[in-house]
């Protein structure tokens, strides 16, 4: 799971600060590397390992300079995460052009096989990014006009759409104009907006609308599934739909990845959390158990951890102080990172353990060991009971679309019952939300009629065509990213 931001800015602005302020407002979605293109008489980079304050410097925005820009914060699913693989990509020939991208392409190791082995072309990273720009950029030069026209961007998608399987959200300049499509499931989002200046009309896309707000720009419209959108020299927005799937966006973007500020086709991540927590609150009611207080893992169970504590009548407590200077565990790139860091990230306030039933609440429970050292510390602060809740379902199948689920033998709750997650975890208990449960809290906050993504908790992928040869090469070059 990665963040973009892509800018089309008057012809005499510098859209730099705009992309560096979204990147800071997305940081949470890719800690690995950052990196920035952008072009005003030719395209100019700044890339590097690390959080965007570590990259970028004020000598970097001097000399990034341009009307047209791209930014994209990634932590790996593809590619062991060196510096080669660090988006955004350019080309300057045959066609100038820069792309990013946030998902996951599932035929790479195919079209590396095929698509590329018969062009004799070489790829230059792991990162599968490279393969959505070349295939991109070749359908891009094969056009008949100048300059590029909506037509051609059309043409250009279709390419992508048609050769390159998974789910990905894309954006992107060239030296006229701005592009950006969506997969033809819109399992990845992209949204659209606008801000008015006294030098003009700045359009944006990105990965949240957070990072849409706090750059200054109005949030016109998530792009639809299928959908792609080109702005060139007429300045004009030009919508196209090129494919036409049933729309199915991740539902862990409300579980987990994306921030609770953000709102995502039209449905908010703060009121999904909100009444995710509502519904577990509900269903501990039903176990009989009894608990004195709730604690939220921070950050992103906070929301939740409210509503449950609410619905059950008890407080909700900071039971845990985060250390913020310690990134997200889940999208750390190896196993070793999450585990080395558990400690140091959360440290315990024992007047809120000590002698209670706690019900420590969390969004997720993947490998268990982030839980397992959660409970274990629970149990050195004097806890009398440990009640361990997610208010998400069981995660069972590994994603193939771009979150860091790597494989099955990872998933704690994979062939174990609830009793046997709670005991391997040293909890007294576990409590997971329903799949019903979960999507109904989410279309509750927003958009009645969405239908999700969510392979991870069924195995059912919705774009039809995963093959096994697909998830053993996926798994295969995961586990040698987790093994570096």
């Amino acid at each position: 799971m990665c963040g973009f931001i892509s800018i089309f800015g008057p012809s005499d602005s510098n859209a730099i600060h705009d992309v560096l302020a979204g990147l800071l407002a997305i940081q949470h979605r890719g800690q690995d590397a950052a990196g920035v293109v952008t072009f005003r008489d030719r395209f100019q980079a700044k890339k590097g390992l690390g959080l965007v304050r570590e990259v970028f410097g004020e000598k970097h925005v001097e000399r990034l300079r341009g009307h047209l820009a791209v930014g994209h914060v990634r932590y790996p699913t593809v590619g062991l995460g060196d510096r080669a693989d660090v988006q955004p990509f350019w080309l300057d020939y045959p066609v100038g052009v820069a792309m990013e991208h946030n998902g996951n392409v599932n035929n790479i190791h195919e079209l590396k096989r095929t698509y590329f082995g018969q062009r004799k072309i070489h790829l230059a990273s792991n990162c599968d990014l490279e393969v959505v720009l070349y295939v991109f950029a070749d359908a891009l030069m094969r056009r008949r006009s100048e300059p590029v026209t909506v037509d051609d961007v059309k043409v250009a998608v279709k390419e992508v759409f048609d050769r390159v399987k998974g789910a990905y959200s894309v954006a992107g300049i060239t030296s006229e104009g701005m592009y950006a499509f969506r997969d033809p499931y819109g399992i990845k989002p992209a949204i659209f907006g606008k801000k008015v200046t006294p030098e003009g009309t700045w359009y944006a896309v990105a990965s949240e609308s957070v990072v849409l707000d706090v750059a200054g720009y109005e949030v016109v419209r998530d792009l639809k599934a299928g959908e792609m959108v080109w702005i060139g020299q007429d300045r004009v927005p030009h919508f196209v739909q090129v494919g036409a799937k049933p729309h199915r966006p991740c539902i862990f973007e409300y579980i987990y990845f994306a921030r609770p500020d953000t709102t995502l086709d039209a449905t908010s991540v703060y009121e999904a959390r909100m009444e995710l927590g509502r519904r577990l609150g509900r269903a501990f009611q039903r176990t009989g158990l009894q608990a004195d207080v709730v604690i939220p893992v921070p950050e992103s169970a906070r929301t939740a951890g409210q509503t449950m504590a609410e619905t059950l009548a008890l407080p909700c407590r900071e039971g845990f102080v985060k250390n913020r200077y310690i990134g997200r565990t889940f999208i750390m790139p190896n196993d070793k990172a999450r585990r080395d860091s558990i400690r140091a990230k959360l440290n315990p306030i024992r007047a809120e353990f000590e002698g209670k039933r706690v019900i420590i609440l969390d969004d997720s429970i993947v490998r268990g060991n982030t839980s397992r050292q959660i409970v274990k510390i629970a149990r050195h602060m004097g806890a009398a009971k440990v009640y361990l809740a997610s208010y998400s379902p069981p995660l069972l199948f590994p994603c193939l679309y771009g979150i860091d689920m790597s494989t099955k033998r990872e998933f704690v709750a994979r062939g174990r019952t609830h009793e046997e997650i709670a005991k391997e975890l040293g909890a007294d208990a576990v409590l997971y939300q329903t799949i019903e449960e979960m999507v109904d809290a989410v279309q509750t906050a927003g958009n009645g009629e969405l239908e999700f993504c969510k392979a991870c908790f069924e195995g059912t992928y919705p774009t039809g065509d995963i093959t096994e040869q697909m998830i053993a090469d996926i798994e295969q070059d995961r586990l040698a990213a987790s093994n570096t």
